[in-house]
């Protein structure tokens, strides 16, 4: 049985409250669960007190039992001070798509064009 940690959501439509649960990866996200250990508010501040809290010797716990937090989760076991925060890099993401590519090139080539006749 494969554990997660993960955030199960509750609250109204528009107005999500999540609650960090210990679940096996098969159930569903707002399914079955094995222990809740926390919750998160995104609607309130982020220095606000409320927004996040969950037991941090219960995290230990089954994070040693083998339970492995979803990415979400794991930023906010970083930010605590569990885990080490795993950096990502994708510079892929940041390159124009092939038809911004294309208008960037006709761009060049019209302003290059524009150039030689001034």
């Amino acid at each position: 049985m494969a554990l997660k940690i993960r955030l199960s959501r509750g609250g109204t439509k528009k107005r999500p409250v999540y609650a960090i649960v210990i679940a096996d990866s098969k159930s569903p996200r707002d399914g079955r669960f094995i222990e809740k250990i926390g919750f998160y508010n995104p609607l309130l501040a982020r220095d606000h007190a409320e927004r996040l809290k969950f037991d941090v010797e219960k995290a230990k716990a089954w994070m040693s039992k083998g339970a492995l937090p979803t990415e979400r989760v794991h930023r906010f076991f970083a930010d605590a001070g569990l885990v080490k925060r795993v950096v990502r890099n994708n510079p892929q993401q940041a390159t124009p798509k092939a038809k911004a590519q294309e208008r960037l090139k006709e761009a060049a080539a019209a302003a290059a064009a524009g150039s030689e006749a001034a």
